[in-house]
């Protein structure tokens, strides 16, 4: 996985802070904005797994704070649930005007309230996903419950949440309790998955029955027994982040790619945009690339990566195969092996003579071996195939076909 940290401003002009994660060995397919729970951040455990579910299957994922949170700038108590919504319409314009246009939103409790309206207002978004979100944004009152009279009879209340004060303003009361769900939902006429927990003691299962009931087909509900509101156990938020992508993609447009097949040993296939290339060997799919430095995306070794990797593989094999036949006690070896253009250890005029590739290898062997063990696998080290392959003439026959 690779990221990117970037920044984009709201409404009222503030940045917001925010992370931008891309698949680690092709093109995302497509974009996807993240909302995060009520008073949490981008960073929030569960929000980072199903992202990086999400980003293992093809799918960039933005992930930020909205206003007055994490490391966005903006002050808490002047925002509302409408201005989440905002922020997440602006997220959506930063990814149209720097990347891609986003066809999926996943928002988490408050979050996913948020993603149902923002969608309703995005042609773009052909898919929306809520985790433990509540039917009405008005149920996040229950948080601060005991302070609701105090909010309303002098405008604020500072509260306390998951452990920390946050100022509550009357606007936000007002703004929630104005918002009705059902009549988004009934008109959002959009894929709408809900993933609830039986158990979810923040959030109640009745939530998604209701979020459920108001929405269109086609529409699904999947069941995480056991877990928690907050995810907070990794293997239920990676589980959650899968079935999303499963889900989603029925919905969005994946480029179909014609497998490559060969009756070969080895078959590549390069396009005509950058340096990625698909190798098939076997029944093994492969990526090469270049480094980003040399125009590639980096989305796999180079080529000449394959040939060191191919150097160490035989030598870690032969090893492995010979201290096997002999009974010895080897645990485990690991080859790291470096290539590069140098003079021959003999060259008297480096000046004049052709630097030749060479292959620089170290050899790491554990287990109870004593000394003359270890310098007869250095020996054997140097029979391995691929090693006498490389140091030795070969040909290259060339056809067009």
């Amino acid at each position: 996985m690779s990221f990117e940290k970037v920044t984009f401003t709201n409404s009222q002009g503030k940045e917001l802070d925010a992370r931008l994660e891309f698949p680690t060995n092709q093109v995302a397919h497509s974009y996807a904005v993240f909302a995060h729970c009520f008073t949490c951040n981008k960073n929030f455990s569960a929000v980072r797994n199903i992202s990086r579910a999400l980003v293992n299957k093809g799918i960039a994922v933005l992930r930020f704070d909205f206003t007055g949170l994490g490391q966005s700038e903006g002050d808490f108590e002047e925002t509302n649930f409408s201005s989440n919504v905002s922020d997440l319409i602006h997220a959506a314009k930063f990814l149209k005007d720097k990347y891609e246009a986003p066809s999926l939103l996943v928002g988490h409790s408050l979050g996913g309230a948020a993603v149902i309206f923002a969608a309703a207002q995005l042609d773009s978004v052909v898919a929306v996903a809520t985790v433990g979100a509540p039917s009405s944004p008005s149920h996040v009152q229950h948080l601060f419950k005991s302070s609701v009279e105090e909010i309303n009879s002098t405008g604020k209340a500072k509260v306390n949440i998951g452990g920390r004060d946050f100022t509550i303003k009357k606007d936000f009361i007002d703004d929630i309790e104005s918002k009705p769900m059902e009549d988004v939902l009934k008109n959002m006429r959009k894929p709408f998955l809900v993933i609830h927990s039986p158990q979810d003691t923040i959030v109640g299962i009745e939530n998604a029955k209701e979020l459920y009931q108001y929405a269109h087909h086609p529409k699904s509900f999947v069941s995480i027994d056991k877990a928690d509101h907050l995810l907070m156990n990794s293997e239920d938020s990676t589980y959650v982040g899968n079935v999303i992508a499963g889900w989603a993609e029925r919905y969005l447009e994946i480029p179909k790619r014609q497998k490559l097949k060969t009756a070969h040993q080895v078959a590549v296939s390069i396009g005509n945009e950058g340096f990625t290339t698909e190798i098939v060997s076997g029944n093994h799919l492969l990526i090469a690339d270049e480094p980003a430095g040399f125009g590639g995306n980096d989305f796999g070794p180079s080529p000449y990566d394959y040939v060191s990797s191919g150097l160490g593989a035989c030598t870690a094999m032969t090893l492995r195969m010979y201290a096997t036949r002999k009974n010895w006690d080897l645990q485990k070896v690991v080859v790291h092996v470096d290539h590069g253009k140098e003079h021959a250890p003999d060259s008297e005029n480096t000046s004049t003579v052709k630097k030749i590739d060479t292959f620089k290898r170290k050899i790491e062997v554990f287990g109870n071996l004593d000394e003359k063990q270890r310098n007869r696998l250095l020996e054997i080290a140097d029979k391995c195939p691929v090693h006498k392959t490389l140091s030795s003439e070969a040909q290259i026959i060339t056809e067009l076909i």
